[in-house]
C-alpha cells in the first residue's frame, strides 16, 4: 500500500477550478477539491480508466492565506475605500476555509497576506487599452483586480516537504501547484526515496521541471481537448 499526501497550492487551486469548472460557493468548492484529491488517491485517471495502484492517504494538506480582514484599499476608478472584510470575496474564503476545517484528513497551513495592496487593471484590459480597442472612458470598476501578495505560504510547503520526506512518513507525495518554487523541495524528497508527483492542473511547466519530479498528472480532463 502507497502512503500518500496530497499538499495544495490553494491560491492556485481555487484560480485553475474557476477557470475549468466555473464559479461555486466557498463550501461547494471545498467539497469538490477533496473529491478531486481523492480521485488521485482512488486511482480514477482523467480518462476515466482505472488504475490499478493501492494508495492510502496520509493527509491531504491545504495552503493558503486568510483573506484581510477589515482592510481599506482605494479604487483607483470609484475613488473609493473598499471595506474588505465585508466584501464577497472575504465571506467566500471564510467559508470555504471553515469547510475544509471539518473536513477529515485536511490540515489547513495559513501564510500571511502582505499589508500592501492596491488594484491594478487586469492584463487582459491593459493590454485591449494600448490596442485600442477600448477606451480609458470605457473602463469600468470591475476591469480591476486587487493585488496581495502572499507570505509564507511556499516556505510551509517546503517545510512540510522536507518534513514528510525525513521522517518517511510516506511514500509518494502529491503536489497540486503550478509554478517552479518547489523544485529545491521536490529534490529533497527524491533524494530521501519518495515518489513526487506534480498536478499542474493543465497548466503548462516549464520543460526543465521534468527532471525533478517523478510524474506529471491532472485528475480533470485536458481543456483542450474537451469537445465543446
Amino acid at each position: 500500500m502507497i502512503r500518500t499526501a496530497i499538499l495544495v497550492d490553494g491560491g492556485f487551486y481555487r484560480k485553475r477550478a474557476k477557470v475549468l469548472k466555473g464559479e461555486l460557493s466557498g463550501k461547494d468548492r471545498a467539497k469538490e477539491l477533496f473529491q478531486y484529491c481523492m480521485s488521485h488517491i482512488n486511482g480514477k485517471n482523467y480518462d476515466g480508466s482505472k488504475n490499478e495502484e493501492k494508495q492510502t492517504l496520509y493527509r491531504i494538506f491545504y495552503y493558503d492565506c486568510m483573506p484581510l480582514n477589515k482592510r481599506y484599499v482605494f479604487h483607483p476608478l470609484s475613488k473609493q475605500n473598499v471595506d474588505l472584510g465585508k466584501s464577497d470575496s472575504f465571506d467566500w474564503t471564510e467559508s470555504m476555509f471553515n469547510e475544509l476545517r471539518k473536513t477529515r484528513k485536511v490540515a489547513l497551513r495559513l501564510g500571511e497576506l502582505s499589508t500592501y495592496s492596491n488594484y491594478n487593471l487586469k492584463p487582459s484590459v491593459t493590454k485591449n487599452l494600448f490596442l485600442g480597442k477600448i477606451k480609458l472612458e470605457d473602463i469600468k470598476v470591475n476591469d480591476f483586480e486587487l493585488n496581495i501578495k502572499q507570505k509564507g505560504v511556499d516556505m510551509k510547503i517546503g517545510i512540510d516537504i522536507a518534513s514528510l520526506a525525513y521522517k518517511k512518513q510516506v511514500d509518494r507525495i502529491i503536489l497540486i501547484a503550478g509554478d517552479s518554487d518547489f523544485v529545491p523541495a521536490a529534490k529533497t524528497a527524491r533524494r530521501e526515496g519518495i515518489d513526487f508527483i506534480l498536478d499542474p492542473m493543465w497548466t503548462k511547466i516549464n520543460d526543465n521541471l521534468f527532471e525533478h519530479i517523478d510524474g506529471l498528472m491532472s485528475v480533470w480532463p485536458d481543456p483542450s481537448k474537451t469537445t465543446k
